[in-house]
């Protein structure tokens, strides 16, 4: 009995000591506690949902038809993998539909179910972020499903007017937009409680990603459309599920190769591919052509005083300020941890040092908050710039990248917050 009680004394100890392991403890508190109020709300209300649905045949025999629809979209992207972080997906494909002809309760659990295949047959993913995500997804099929029913009473069938048949279109697409904008007010404001200098245009995926929830929506009311009509008609769904599941997938991991995550701007191995075919036309037609290295000044001081968090802003507004003060048919990028890169095209070495002169000012201008409130202590950020133009002696990317890290090596010789061209190291 002893022997027992002390194995399982020691089993509990396990598994305590894997609780306080969990990921989710290493939130902040305000993120914390809002995963798990939307969480646990979001699976209450499936609960409520569940006790007031009438089970019919029909309905069920309808949520496989449309689950089964996911799944095969879910399979046609497995290969294709998922990105980190937030991704988009076409989940509402089918979600939509079950939100407008089915009780709420079945809206609410389909996006449990595709989470879990997800998890299962996708990427594994950290279990909080997913049930999050499901969480967030189910109640905002709830409300859009609870606007549906509450407007068009009795059972969701398709009026037999044309006036009637443009109503409930119409109706379908607003319930769209309801789902799409509880959706993502939940997941933008636990990505700002976690990363207050996070953009909302970046999660919401920027002008494409607006465009694929726009496919989204208008692809999904047109299959509650057929599912209406018809059952049967859902086999026509199954491929333009497939192929925006497939298209979104593709797209987030473009992006994400393409462009740095923290910023905005080109990734180093895309600045890099982007700025050498530039290079190597400039050099043919004999165009001039410059790169300025910008390194930020004493960053780790900024990060060990100020907090990671100001650190990510002194980033986006530097980058900010790289993209607005250069030309559109110049190339930034980011380059290193604490280091940016700019193409500066048809600039000789006076234009680029003008411009790179009045990049630094205006970061130097730059007093970015170190804390959550905008009224609270700032970060002075200056940076050092080293500036390289094609010459005889440089005559493509790799010579103007060298030349212009020996002038950034020159400019913060100097002291920081100064400017040097790779011809022009100051004197001794």
């Amino acid at each position: 009995m002893g022997l027992a009680s002390g194995n399982s004394s020691v089993v509990r100890a396990q598994n305590l000591g894997t609780v306080r392991d969990w990921p989710l403890w290493r939130l902040n508190t305000r993120l914390r506690a809002f995963a798990a109020a939307v969480i646990g709300v979001g699976f209450a209300a499936t609960g409520v949902a569940a006790v007031f649905t009438r089970w019919q045949r029909h309905d069920a025999m309808l949520f496989g038809l449309l689950l089964a629809v996911g799944v095969i979209a879910i399979e046609s992207s497995r290969r294709l993998g998922e990105p980190a972080g937030a991704c988009k997906d076409a989940h509402g494909l089918w979600e939509l539909p079950m939100a407008i002809l089915l009780p709420p309760f079945y809206a609410m659990a389909a996006p449990v179910m595709a989470a879990g295949l997800t998890q299962w047959r996708v990427r594994r993913s950290l279990v909080h972020r997913r049930v999050f995500s499901a969480a967030a997804a189910g109640l905002a099929n709830g409300a859009a499903s609870l606007l549906f029913h509450a407007v068009q009473a009795g059972p969701a069938r398709l009026p037999s007017t044309q006036e009637g048949l443009l109503a409930w279109g119409l109706l379908a697409a607003g319930c769209a937009v309801c789902r799409w904008l509880a959706g993502n007010a939940l997941v933008v404001t636990a990505v700002r409680l976690d990363d207050p200098a996070a953009w909302i245009s970046d999660l919401l995926g920027g002008s494409a990603g607006l465009g694929h929830d726009l496919a989204e929506l208008c692809v999904g009311v047109l299959v509650a459309f057929c599912a209406a009509i018809g059952p049967v008609l859902l086999v026509l769904a199954a491929p333009a599920g497939a192929l925006l599941q497939r298209s979104a997938r593709y797209a987030q991991l473009h992006d994400s190769a393409r462009t740095d995550a923290q910023t905005g701007l080109l990734s180093p191995a895309a600045w890099r591919h982007e700025a050498a075919v530039q290079v190597t036309r400039a050099v043919r037609a004999g165009t001039p052509q410059a790169v300025a290295i910008v390194h930020i000044d004493d960053f780790a001081v900024i990060e060990q005083t100020c907090g990671r968090v100001a650190g990510r802003r002194v980033l986006r507004e530097v980058a900010s300020t790289l993209a607005s003060g250069t030309a559109r048919y110049d190339l930034p990028g980011r380059f290193g941890r604490d280091e940016f890169i700019v193409l500066l095209a048809h600039a000789d070495a006076v234009e680029a040092l003008c411009i790179a002169e009045l990049l630094r000012a205006r970061i130097s201008e730059l007093a970015v908050p170190a804390g959550p409130q905008a009224a609270g202590p700032a970060a002075n950020v200056t940076v050092s710039i080293g500036v390289a133009t094609l010459a005889r002696t440089v005559s493509d990317l790799t010579d103007l990248l060298a030349a212009a890290d020996a002038a950034l090596y020159w400019a913060q010789c100097a002291g920081y917050n100064s400017v040097r061209l790779a011809d022009r190291p100051p004197a001794r």
